[in-house]
């Protein structure tokens, strides 16, 4: 039986379990085309109120899926690329944001441009 696609994964970091699902947005022109893509991965720690969601956007020398990428798929023009849909990927955005001073409990939702934790994240992963 495969996961579904809709329920959040579970990741467990320092006893602490955290819940995650990753999703795509965009504005449909209405002829088959879209612009504005964007990769979001939204993570939350459980019974929390706190949530983080880590934007993609497409734009000059970034690349997210848009019919040419797999989905969950973020890169650079440099060559770097992310897999969203992996767990490391996920724990290593969870990590940046956290030392960025994120707190779960504040009941705010924060937003992160992924792209400025994209460099550290793909090193992480890298190494």
């Amino acid at each position: 039986m495969s996961r579904s696609e809709k329920k959040a994964r579970r990741l467990v970091v320092d006893g602490n379990v955290y819940l995650w699902t990753l999703g795509h947005t965009h504005h449909a022109l209405g002829d088959g085309r879209y612009e504005d893509c964007c990769e979001v991965l939204a993570v939350r720690r459980f019974r929390a109120s706190g949530r983080l969601r880590v934007l993609f956007r497409e734009g000059p020398g970034r690349f997210v899926p848009d019919g040419h990428l797999h989905s969950g798929a973020v890169g650079t023009e440099g060559g770097g690329f992310l897999n969203l849909h992996e767990p490391g990927t996920a724990r290593a955005l969870l990590d940046a944001a956290l030392a960025q001073g994120w707190a779960p409990d504040d009941p705010a939702v924060r937003e992160l441009d992924g792209w400025t934790l994209f460099e550290a994240v793909a090193t992480r992963r890298r190494a």
